[in-house]
């Protein structure tokens, strides 16, 4: 009698569910720790809102681009984004547009920037990279072409609320980006299209068989993603009260990718939340306001940025192959444990005829009875 397979019983320590986003919160206190240690300036209150408000806009950017890298695309297009709305932003003003309005119609054009992207990357199937690059270039060209490569001042006070101001004493961007990280989260979490954009970077195939809309959740992502670099541009032209036509062309997309990466959200989509990405983008920031604190010289900071999201890639990586050897070793056992059934016999044909399995001694007894 075959025995059953034991059942392995989870213990206590097992059953607790660990956050995805305990390793990269452990590695941001340890760096704050360390630098606050080299740097007694960096724990001032003062640095700490300097460094939430210098971090506002890579964690819209970040945010943003967790929506498309959720769905496995990639939005290239979010740091010309920047520049197009705050110049955009700028130009209405001075034509006498009330300042709200013009930051209403300012982030409408990066919401369709996005959702030029979307379109481009679904109904004419040029891959995300291209598609995203292209409208880079595009977005790039715009402001410099409607400025002549100058910088436009804005003079409407009010407008300054959205970089300088405070609300209860926080930084009006700090209080813009959690309220975006809150809703957006539970948005991802609490609806069917968060769900679908999910399943999407699972596995799109097998997504668009289970009905989910890909037209749909494609454009809904990368409009997200515009939508967030615009309150990027918007923020940055309100800290300067400059319409500048090369803000946001520095590093601010090789932070925003860095970020969402370190944060957990993986480059092969379907795996990944805004904590995680929030929780980058602060990384990504203390790191940079940290290297500032400390005198170390610009150009190193590409250098560890970039060693960061070669780890956080390495480890995406690494995890996504053990999350695959679990599956294959259950369809190994299943193949190993199957009943073996054996063959039934089939009785030799001839011609028409069917011969029995004791056809030779039948044969042998009627020989004899033949002889007697």
């Amino acid at each position: 009698m075959a025995q059953a397979p034991a059942v392995n019983r989870a213990t206590p320590l097992q059953k607790r569910h660990i956050p995805e986003e305990a390793g990269i919160f452990a590695v941001l206190v340890v760096v704050v720790l360390a630098i606050s240690l080299i740097s007694p300036s960096f724990r001032t209150v003062s640095n700490g809102f300097v460094l939430l408000v210098n971090g506002t806009v890579i964690t819209f950017l970040a945010l943003g681009q967790a929506f498309v890298l959720l769905t496995g695309g990639i939005d290239l297009s979010t740091g010309a984004n920047i520049a197009m709305t705050g110049v955009i932003a700028a130009l209405l003003m001075q034509m006498g547009v009330p300042w709200p309005l013009a930051a209403l119609l300012a982030l409408s054009a990066a919401t369709l920037l996005g959702l030029i992207n979307g379109a481009l990357t679904y109904f004419l199937r040029i891959p995300a990279f291209i598609a995203t690059f292209s409208t880079q270039g595009v977005a790039l060209a715009i402001p410099l072409i409607i400025t002549g490569a100058q910088s436009i001042s804005v003079h409407d006070p009010g407008f300054s609320w959205i970089g300088q101001g405070r609300v209860l004493g926080i930084p009006t961007p700090v209080v813009l980006i959690a309220l975006t990280a809150i809703l957006t989260g539970l948005f991802l979490r609490m609806t069917r299209l968060g769900v679908h954009i999910y399943a999407m970077g699972g596995n799109r195939a097998a997504a668009r068989l289970a009905g989910v809309n890909v037209a749909r959740t494609t454009l809904f992502v990368y409009a997200v993603s515009g939508f967030c670099a615009g309150m990027g541009g918007l923020i940055a032209t309100s800290r300067l009260m400059v319409g500048f036509p090369a803000t946001g062309t520095g590093n601010e997309l090789f932070y925003s990718i860095a970020a969402a990466v370190v944060g957990g959200v993986s480059l092969f989509g379907g795996v990944g939340t805004v904590l995680g990405a929030m929780i980058g983008a602060v990384l990504i920031a203390v790191v940079s306001n940290g290297m500032n604190v400390i005198n170390v010289q610009s150009y190193w900071q590409s250098l560890v940025i970039g060693v960061i999201i070669l780890i956080g890639v390495t480890f995406d990586t690494y995890r996504r192959s053990r999350r695959a050897k679990p599956i294959l070793r259950r369809s190994d056992s299943s193949a190993s444990i199957a009943p073996s059934v054996p063959a039934p016999s089939v009785p030799a044909v001839s011609g028409n005829s069917v011969e029995p399995k004791n056809a030779p001694q039948l044969r042998a007894s009627s020989r004899e009875e033949t002889i007697n």
